[in-house]
């Protein structure tokens, strides 16, 4: 996983709890990276489960809340870090459409050894919209605070359910959103 990712999540941390908390959590957890993370090196992803878990236990908020959070506060951190590719889709569903084709694209230009979720997606009309997340990692939650916090970019409303299709190694979730 990259490092801008566990930055933001610091950044996260830091905005909502105070950087006591973010200091505190690194105290708890133990790291191979030693809780040092430049944004283009590459970490392992279990170290972002290890200090969503410790901040978990820290806050008694659950984890999977704690992963949603996040994913809404990375949408606005990429809203603002690649803006171009926001500005280059007029809604939500033009923009989830270019994940894989373009995003990611441009993504492993940058960094060839990212290790990327797998997007698919069916307009089923103009007002709903199919997004499947498949990935090794199971970070589905992190997938939807995407989702939502694209929403909330754009302005949009939608009632977003569901599906979880996971195996015991991968995820795999079917994403419906409902223009409300």
């Amino acid at each position: 996983m990259k490092g801008i990712v566990f930055r933001e999540f610091m950044n996260m941390v830091d905005l909502r709890f105070g950087e006591a908390m973010m200091d505190d959590v690194f105290d708890r957890t133990p790291l191979a990276s030693g809780g040092v993370y430049t944004a283009v090196g590459t970490y392992e992803a279990d170290e972002l489960v290890r200090l969503v878990g410790a901040l978990s236990n820290r806050t008694g908020l659950a984890e999977s809340q704690l992963v949603f959070d996040f994913g809404q506060h990375l949408a606005a951190a990429f809203a603002v870090k690649f803006k171009g590719f926001f500005d280059e889709c007029p809604n939500t569903f033009s923009f989830l459409k270019r994940i894989d084709d373009h995003i990611h694209v441009e993504v492993m230009k940058l960094y060839p050894d990212a290790e990327l979720p797998k997007f698919s997606y069916s307009q089923l009309n103009e007002d709903t919209f199919e997004l499947h997340y498949q990935s090794v990692r199971k970070l589905a939650d992190l997938a939807h605070g995407l989702i939502q916090g694209t929403m909330m970019h754009y302005g949009e409303q939608f009632d977003i359910s569901r599906e979880d299709h996971s195996t015991y190694g991968a995820s795999s979730v079917l994403f419906r959103l409902r223009r409300v």
